[in-house]
């Protein structure tokens, strides 16, 4: 049932996105972009609301109150595709920095120009990482939402924190509070999995972490507040979900977190 279950996700996620993408799209591309922005946000809650109807895996969003009014940096832990766009119907006019390969994919890549996100070669050093810290500082002077991922790339639940210093330099560099989110996603729809898991989880959004702060300070307190609070939450995901069948590395952790709290 779990994996028949899965496969009509997939296929209604699929469907869902590409039927939206034609069918919106002389719409999109015609209204202003802050107005067009209210397409990928309904299609953000289509599927979460897909997960939850067809899978049976359902979330809360706890902390809402520490998101600030101004323009903020989102530091969420990052585990699944679903936390890429589960948060956007919460996002006032949020603006990623992504991968440039992105940009090239049909459709997709226009709807995400059309929004002005910001494309960046990985391996790029140098002057194009100058034209990207503006290109940042641009979009953030008019009050929007940089999302980044502190570690860069999806990890699995409890797997060893391999953070980059980027966003440290970035934190400096923008003079805006930092927002740490935590939610244990990958348990529920891991990376390259077809199986999804039903079940509820909790979204954690942190107090903001206030600029001014030196950046290797920033940068220790960051990891230490997204590790110390993603521990306590893996913890109480897996209580509310005994059914979860655990990655290896979820179970690791949480032996580890186990010892400690007997000795």
């Amino acid at each position: 049932m779990l994996l028949l279950r899965s496969v009509l996700f997939n296929i209604a996620f699929y469907a869902n996105t590409i039927i939206r993408m034609i069918v919106l799209s002389p719409i999109y591309f015609l209204l202003p972009r802050k107005a067009a922005y209210r397409i990928p946000k309904a299609w953000a809650s289509s599927n979460s609301w897909l997960m939850a109807k067809i899978v049976g895996a359902t979330f809360e969003i706890e902390g809402m109150e520490n998101i600030p009014d101004e323009g903020c940096i989102f530091a969420p832990k990052h585990q699944s595709a679903w936390d890429t766009f589960a948060l956007l119907p919460y996002q006032r006019d949020p603006v990623y920095i992504l991968k440039r390969e992105l940009m090239w994919i049909p459709l997709f890549g226009w709807y995400v120009a059309k929004q002005k996100m910001i494309p960046v070669n990985r391996g790029a050093r140098g002057k194009v990482m100058v034209e990207v810290m503006n290109r940042t500082k641009e979009e953030m002077n008019d009050g929007r939402q940089l999302i980044i991922y502190p570690e860069g790339t999806r990890r699995a639940p409890g797997a060893e924190p391999a953070y980059r210093y980027g966003i440290a330099r970035i934190y400096r560099d923008v003079q805006v509070p930092v927002v740490p989110v935590v939610a244990h996603w990958g348990l529920f729809w891991g990376r390259r999995k077809l199986v999804k898991y039903p079940g509820h989880f909790k979204v954690r959004i942190l107090p903001p972490i206030q600029p001014g702060l030196d950046p290797d300070e920033f940068y220790a307190k960051l990891i230490e507040t997204l590790e110390t609070e993603s521990d306590r939450l893996l913890v109480e995901t897996v209580e509310a979900n005994p059914h979860l069948p655990l990655p290896p590395t979820a179970a690791k952790r949480l032996a580890e977190l186990k010892a400690q709290a007997t000795t």
